[in-house]
């Protein structure tokens, strides 16, 4: 049976030595999310019938992250692009339709785009479609030659072309599409007679306008295109995946009023009306309700926070922190595998983890369920409308029963009913003169000294 439509081949092969990293290149996160699997995403709209990943060094890595999503195919020894494209014939030779070529460190390229450079290999029978970008400062890269019926002539190496070559601003990505028809024949003829003995896919433009075939090119915005080989790019990238994230937000109802200093994930959900203070972290796995508000410095990740909560200020949600409607986590508390349910307030300097906390239920400042005994971890369960007085320290497990009120300072280790006053505290006593005969002995013992 013959496999038909879309292909995919994504090139990562490269050593990534400039990230100086055991990690692979491609798995270095962005937004949260290796970026590798930012480009995987980005494809899942297309419905590619095949996925074909070539690596060098790493294959294990890749393999793991990766799954069953893709092949894997090694390219070893290592012999150029060309050559990279070449060792993915076994894994398409069932294959008739189109294969788009990426990298896999150029990971911020759009679904619109990669969709554009399949429409014009069709509309115009090309046998290769080049994805160009005209930079700022075209710097080093390959140009473009475009005739006047727009047909892509030859892609020039900056070190091989003349001035007016040079002066071209139209620059080479290295993505291309390209059919299966002739994907192979074209990769077949390739030969590596240049300084670098190395087969390069840029080849295949001079090979199909040898043979009379049509070449086109689409252009993509300078951004889209990024390469990360570094740590600094990846720093770039970052920075452009944010500005984008953010706009998006801000276009869609979010108030940001310092937006360059919040940082989104790849998976944020954040809902209308919502606004975010300065200096806010989104880690992955967040959803943020309609009318939320998050005040600066809080750091969220793992987290659902209702509909109408506050956050913050300087409060961090970790995993499986789960806010109902109506919540108040105030400043200096953290929340971890909790759930607090609609209306109930945990204001201040508090830690929260293995919990619930019923509906309208209020939790005195400097509250902690003391969850876990260096071995295993357990659950503290606060009935609806309880009310924890300040600096209780809730030994899990344990619960209080609804309505129930904690005096302030008790330390509870049992079940306190629906409706009673627990105190766990020393009764307290008072020494008359007792201040002033110590103030006394120690003044003494200084001024002797």
């Amino acid at each position: 049976m013959t496999v038909s439509d879309l292909a995919i081949v994504i090139l990562a092969a490269g050593k990534g030595t400039r990230m100086k990293s055991s990690l692979h290149k491609v798995l270095h996160p962005l937004g949260g999310r290796p970026m590798l699997h930012h480009l995987m995403d980005t494809l899942v709209p297309m419905k590619p019938s095949k996925k074909v990943i070539v690596v060098g060094a790493g294959k294990e890595q890749v393999e793991a992250s990766v799954g069953n999503q893709a092949d894997i195919v090694v390219q070893e020894p290592q012999l150029g692009t060309g050559h990279a494209v070449q060792v993915t014939k076994a894994q398409l030779s069932d294959f008739n339709g189109d294969v788009l070529i990426l990298y896999g460190d150029v990971p911020l390229i759009s679904e619109e785009t990669m969709q554009k450079m399949i429409d014009i290999r069709s509309d115009q029978n090309a046998a290769v479609v080049v994805l160009g970008f005209t930079p700022v400062d075209a710097k080093s890269y390959g140009r473009l030659k475009v005739s006047d019926s727009g047909n892509l002539d030859a892609i020039i190496e900056y070190k091989d072309a003349s001035s007016e070559e040079r002066a071209i601003k139209l620059c080479n990505s290295g993505i291309m599409a390209m059919n299966s028809e002739h994907m192979f024949t074209l990769l077949d003829a390739l030969d590596n007679d240049n300084a670098a003995k190395e087969f390069y896919l840029t080849d295949v433009v001079k090979l199909a306008n040898q043979k009379g075939l049509n070449c086109a090119v689409v252009e993509a915005e300078e951004q889209e295109v990024m390469g990360i080989n570094s740590r600094s790019e990846l720093a770039e990238a970052e920075a452009e995946f944010q500005n984008k994230a953010r706009q998006n937000f801000m276009d869609e109802g979010v108030t940001l009023s310092d937006p360059s200093s919040v940082y989104f994930s790849h998976d944020t959900k954040i809902g209308q009306d919502v606004t975010i203070g300065p200096n806010v972290f989104f880690g992955p796995g967040v959803s943020v309700a309609d009318n939320v508000t998050i005040n600066a410095f809080c750091h969220i990740e793992g987290a659902t926070i209702g509909e109408g909560s506050s956050v913050g200020p300087f409060a961090r949600l970790r995993p499986a922190a789960e806010l109902g409607k109506g919540v108040k986590v105030g400043n200096f508390v953290e929340i971890k595998k909790a759930r607090i349910e609609d209306g109930a307030k945990v204001s201040h300097l508090s830690y929260i983890g293995d919990a619930r906390v019923g509906k309208n239920a209020n939790i005195g400042a400097g509250t902690i369920t003391c969850n876990y005994d260096g071995y295993f971890k357990y659950h503290t369960d606060i009935g609806d409308g309880a009310f924890i007085g300040s600096n209780s320290a809730l030994v899990a497990p344990v619960n209080i029963g609804a309505g129930a009120i904690v005096g302030a300072g008790s330390v509870i280790t049992s079940v306190v009913d629906s409706d009673a006053l627990a105190i766990g505290r020393p009764k307290q006593r008072a020494l008359g003169g007792w201040a002033t005969k110590f103030r006394q002995t120690q003044q003494t013992k200084k001024d002797k000294k």
